[in-house]
């Protein structure tokens, strides 16, 4: 049946009008799935990654880092559309505070970089389907914004969602949007390679590429690390940061036995017995921030070596076909993760970076604090940290929706004094409210007073 699902499935995307470099990336991940293929990656195959230099210690020459900047293309991924958070559009669309979404800070970020360096600095969205449109729709506001006549966004590809019973592409007539799912972040290459843009950036003089997630605010276009990485030759870099006990679930880099190379592994990729050393930040000491910077000429040069296909790490996921119904037909998703072709380039690099790089949303604990007093935001759409460590924030179920939080903490909460924050029940903030120490808000739930200081008691 696995091959009559994968004619099946190579038909319903070219009617879709999906690339054919993308047809072609998905057809080698469903051959893999077909063959039995987990895509995990045994502890007993790697070794942790020893000792990398660090932002802090690279000193560059700000000329040399003017003029790599100048040949940078910042990359931003915003195919998300922050459903996790009950959001129904672009998730970069989401205020953040002072009435700027995610987006127009990343627009200041470019803006403010071209004008402190000089540099050309074309900002470059990689949308989805669902995003496209809205996206496009809230940079009209920002006219100056296009650069050597370089469209300001591309999209990834799609693909069916497979039954697991035969592999076949769902069908889901309730609802036909939910027949398909996208590719992970890894389509990148292939978007890139079908929309003949990575050409047109090549042939307008760019070398580089910084690529990052929309809603990591902290991955703001850095000449230093564009210099560093120029004088370097290098192909590839991934920005890492030290982990914490409170980075356990994240990706994080290691080193292949049978051959030396760096590569990525997953929490999808890491079978159950390994993941103790998964979790454990003393044997992994480095997370992937999925901040990377890419050679575009030898990108390109692997692109045309393997024809576009650059089979990378097979991410498998077993879902259902509506995530709202548990009882709806369980489905296979096949994903590559964008960080995973370090392994393809001789000579990859790793850098070590603080937190400051690393800030994204994920949560509405996360937005807390980027509304709080925690942060400010310049205007040069630099975030930078108020205080020395960032307070823990632990929200309970009650806030777990953007619209539901906003209706309970509709004014930013004063977090600079505070330890960590953590509501179990279902409480709403007045305003000018005040947090000391370690606070606790318990599962009795009710109304914090405007004006209100907490303490630990």
């Amino acid at each position: 049946m696995s091959e009559q699902g994968l004619q099946q499935a190579r038909r319903k995307m070219t009617d879709a009008g999906v690339g054919p470099t993308a047809i072609d990336v998905f057809s080698h991940y469903y051959e893999r799935v077909a063959s039995g293929a987990t895509g995990l990656i045994s502890e007993d195959s790697i070794r942790p990654v020893g000792e990398v230099p660090a932002l802090d210690d690279i000193g560059v020459d700000e000329q040399q880092a003017r003029e790599a900047l100048d040949r940078t293309v910042f990359i931003k991924l915003n195919g998300g559309l922050g459903t996790s958070m009950g959001l129904a559009r672009a998730k970069s669309l989401l205020e953040v505070r002072d009435g700027s979404t995610f987006l127009d800070i990343l627009v200041r970020q470019a803006l403010s970089a071209r004008r402190r360096y000089g540099a050309r600095l074309p900002l470059l969205l990689m949308d989805s389907f669902n995003t496209h449109e809205d996206t496009l729709a809230a940079l009209a506001k920002h006219p100056g914004l296009p650069v050597d006549g370089l469209p300001l966004d591309f999209l990834q590809s799609k693909e069916p969602k497979l039954l697991a019973s035969d592999l076949t592409p769902v069908e889901w007539p309730a609802d036909p949007s939910l027949e398909w799912c996208p590719p992970g972040h890894g389509d990148i290459y292939a978007s890139l390679h079908d929309s003949g843009l990575l050409d047109r950036l090549l042939a307008a003089g760019y070398r580089y590429a910084t690529v990052s997630n929309s809603d990591n605010l902290g991955a703001i276009p850095d000449a230093r690390i564009a210099g560093w990485f120029a004088a370097t030759g290098a192909p590839w870099c991934s920005e890492v940061c030290e982990r914490t006990p409170n980075d356990r679930k994240g990706g994080h880099l290691a080193v292949r036995r049978v051959d030396g190379r760096l590569i990525l592994r997953d929490t999808a990729q890491t079978a159950e017995a390994d993941m103790r050393f998964f979790t454990d930040e003393t044997v992994h000491r480095y997370f992937n921030t999925n901040n990377l910077w890419w050679n575009l000429e030898a990108l390109r040069a692997k692109l045309d070596e393997t024809g576009g296909v650059l089979g990378l790490p097979l991410i498998r996921n077993t879902k259902t076909v509506d995530p709202t119904d548990p009882g709806s037909p369980a489905v296979i998703q096949v994903e590559s993760a964008m960080g995973a072709a370090i392994e393809l380039f001789d000579d990859a690099r790793v850098l070590k970076v603080g937190r400051d790089r690393f800030v994204p949303v994920k949560k509405t604990n996360e937005l807390l604090l980027l509304r709080s007093d925690v942060y400010e935001i310049g205007d040069d759409g630099v975030l930078r940290a108020r205080v020395g460590r960032i307070p823990g924030i632990d929200l309970g179920p009650a806030y777990t929706f953007v619209d539901e939080f906003d209706r309970r903490v509709p004014h930013p909460v004063h977090l600079r004094e505070a330890n960590s924050l953590t509501v179990t029940g279902d409480w709403s903030f007045g305003s000018d409210v005040r947090v000391v120490g370690d606070v606790v808000l318990g599962a009795e739930g009710g109304t914090v007073p405007d004006g209100a200081v907490l303490r630990a008691r």
